[in-house]
């Protein structure tokens, strides 16, 4: 049976685990009628892959398309959109494993695998948990650096604050963090695309750029960006996160209803992953035609790009919209980031604790490297630091992603939802691809 774990008590703070951070508590809180219209069926679906869609715009996915963007062109911009489908594959195979067996991927692997590996799985969940708000620190510090003029430690130890927010949302429904999400993102597009306004892209180079291109990533240094864009994507902790969100609809279990929830959930994880593509895509863009066309080819930090940006557009509102837009993709994580840490805790551990404990504990853990890498490799390190937290999270890809494709292969467990053959095949192909990758960087970096 679950258990709930108390750190010490603090007197007007929440002592369990509450909604809507806590996945137990929103499971099968949004109502989907029988009756519904197809049109009011796919409002109500629509919620779970922006959650998710979050992760891949992070701070983190600045920093490789921005250092990508400036070195190379717009080169790259194919790993980009690879990634991106590859992310929409493997998310629909998490909301297909949700939607068929009312269990998450860490419940799963928790009762499918022996105990050492269920344990170090988790470690390795929690891993890209702290690799991933590391980023959000990094990112929200650096945009209060930029905006209010405090120095990257102050606005390391702001970000702490966002607990608050966590803390403010305490009993509210799913749907109104699902409705933020949407307005942050909305916030994100908005302030890229205007930004875009700004400059002159080569649309025609823009064009080659999503052509793929095994010269394009023979070399270490554009591979590492490639690895480091793939871990910007397509996250470990999403895995575990989306198969466990999409329980919050009510599903009826006959087959006809389980189709129906996977195909408008696979509607809503390719509407919102493809937005976050071309959002990844804006930001490559923006760094291609704002810093490489002018020569500067050594923007590898994100405090450059925001100062370089007003002499090289001649407006002082691009580099505004350049920070706001960093602020918003940092803070948006935290929502996404809180309820995948209770994902993981509840899956693999059967562990409940208030929301707020669990904020506090991740961001805890990722404040630390973020102050030491500030502080021992200077106010201009953002950026690499950024670059290697997303290397990290691609490192630990495969570990997610093997149980996952096994686990909805089989009929036994998943029914008719299991993976089709033609699915089962893509999807095995890009563990491969992403594990040979990942092994050819550790191998070259241990070469060099």
């Amino acid at each position: 049976m679950p258990f709930t774990f108390r750190l010490p008590r603090i007197p007007g703070l929440p002592t369990t685990a509450t909604a809507p951070f806590c996945p137990s508590e929103v499971a099968g809180t949004v109502e989907v009628p029988a009756t519904a219209s197809a049109w009011q069926k796919l409002k109500l679906y629509v919620g779970p892959g922006l959650l998710v869609s979050i992760g891949y715009m992070d701070p983190g996915n600045w920093a490789t398309s921005i250092q990508s963007g400036a070195q190379f062109g717009y080169r790259l911009l194919f790993v980009v959109m690879l990634s991106s489908l590859a992310a929409i594959v493997l998310q629909c195979l998490c909301a297909r494993l949700g939607i068929a067996t009312g269990k998450d991927l860490a419940v799963h692997s928790r009762e499918h695998y022996p105990p050492i590996v269920g344990r170090g799985m988790w470690v390795l969940a929690e891993l890209s948990i702290i690799a991933c708000d590391l980023a959000e620190v990094l990112g929200c510090a650096l945009a209060f650096n930029l905006l209010l003029g405090v120095s990257l430690p102050v606005g390391v130890m702001l970000t702490a604050l966002d607990t608050l927010i966590v803390l403010g949302l305490k009993g509210r429904g799913f749907r109104q963090v699902e409705a933020i999400i949407l307005g942050l993102v909305l916030t994100i597009a908005a302030c890229l695309l205007a930004q875009l306004a700004f400059v002159k892209a080569d649309w025609h180079a823009v064009a080659l750029g999503f052509v793929p291109s095994l010269q394009a990533v023979s070399s270490r240094e554009p591979l590492y960006l490639a690895i480091g864009i793939i871990g910007a994507t397509v996250m470990p902790h999403n895995l575990y996160l989306h198969s466990s969100i999409v329980q919050t609809r009510t599903v009826r279990r006959d087959p006809a209803s389980l189709q129906d929830a996977v195909r408008y959930t696979r509607i809503d994880t390719t509407i919102s992953l493809l937005l976050a593509m071309v959002i990844n895509a804006a930001i490559l863009i923006l760094a291609a035609s704002a810093f490489h066309q002018s020569g500067n080819t050594q923007v590898a930090e994100l405090d450059e790009a925001y100062h370089l940006l007003d002499p090289i557009t001649g407006s002082a509102a691009a580099a505004i919209l350049f920070g706001v837009g960093l602020f918003a993709a940092g803070q948006s994580s935290t929502f996404t980031g809180t309820i995948a840490g209770q994902v993981i805790m509840e899956g693999f551990l059967k562990m409940k604790i208030p929301c707020w404990q669990r904020r506090v504990i991740t961001r805890g853990l990722a404040l630390i490297p973020a102050l030491a890498g500030v502080l021992t490799l200077g106010p201009h390190s953002v950026g690499k630091l950024l670059v290697a937290s997303q290397v990290v999270l691609s490192l630990q890809l495969p570990f997610a992603m093997y149980p996952l494709i096994r686990l909805t292969g089989r009929r036994d467990l998943m029914g008719e939802l299991a993976n089709p053959w033609w699915v089962a095949l893509a999807a095995w192909v890009l563990f491969a691809a992403i594990s040979a990758a990942n092994v050819w960087l550790v191998v070259q970096v241990f070469a060099g």
